[in-house]
C-alpha cells in the first residue's frame, strides 16, 4: 500500500486535521454581559424567523446582542443552546442545518460536475459529501426529519429553493 492511513479522526482525507484554538474555560457569564435571559430567547426567535441559521444567530448575537449588549455566549446566558430555544419556541429549522450544509454543497458540486465532466477531484468531492449526507439521514432519520426522507440531486434542490 502506498499511503499508511490512520483511519483516526480522519473521514475522507490523508491529513491529520487542524487545530484550532478552544474557548475559554468558563462558568458564568460576564459581568459586562448582564442582559435578561428572557429577552436573549426573544431575540434568538426573532432572528429565526427573519430566516437566519443557528450559527447564524450565534454570530449576531455575538456581534450585535440584545439592544446593544453583545452576548459572547448563549449557553451560559440562558442555560440552554441556540437550537435548544428555538426548539421549545418551535422555530427550529426544517433539517439541521449540518444536514442542509452538505446538500448545498453537495448540489453545488453536482452543478460543477454537469458543466465539468472531466473533472475526477470534484467527482471524487462529491461522492464524499453524498456519503456523508447518508450517514447523517440516517443519524436523523425518524428523530428530526421524517422516516422515509432519502437523498437525491432533485430532493436537495428542492430543499434549498424553499
Amino acid at each position: 500500500m502506498r499511503f499508511q492511513l490512520n483511519t483516526m479522526a480522519r473521514m475522507h482525507t490523508r491529513r491529520r486535521g487542524s487545530s484550532g484554538s478552544d474557548k475559554p474555560a468558563a462558568d458564568e457569564a460576564p459581568e459586562w454581559s448582564d442582559v435578561d435571559s428572557e429577552a436573549i430567547e426573544d431575540r434568538i426567535v426573532e432572528l429565526a424567523e427573519a430566516g437566519h441559521s443557528p450559527s447564524e444567530i450565534g454570530l449576531k448575537l455575538r456581534d450585535e446582542g440584545v439592544d446593544g449588549t453583545p452576548i459572547p455566549d448563549v449557553s451560559l446566558a440562558t442555560d440552554k443552546s441556540v437550537t435548544e430555544i428555538l426548539e421549545e419556541n418551535e422555530a427550529e429549522p426544517e433539517i439541521p442545518e449540518d444536514l442542509y450544509n452538505l446538500i448545498e454543497r453537495a448540489v453545488g458540486l453536482r452543478e460543477h460536475m454537469d458543466e465539468n465532466q472531466t473533472d475526477h477531484q470534484n467527482k471524487r468531492a462529491l461522492q464524499n459529501t453524498q456519503s456523508k449526507i447518508r450517514r447523517l439521514v440516517d443519524y436523523y432519520r425518524g428523530d428530526q426529519i421524517d422516516a422515509d426522507f432519502t437523498y437525491s440531486y432533485d430532493v436537495g434542490k428542492e430543499l434549498l429553493e424553499e
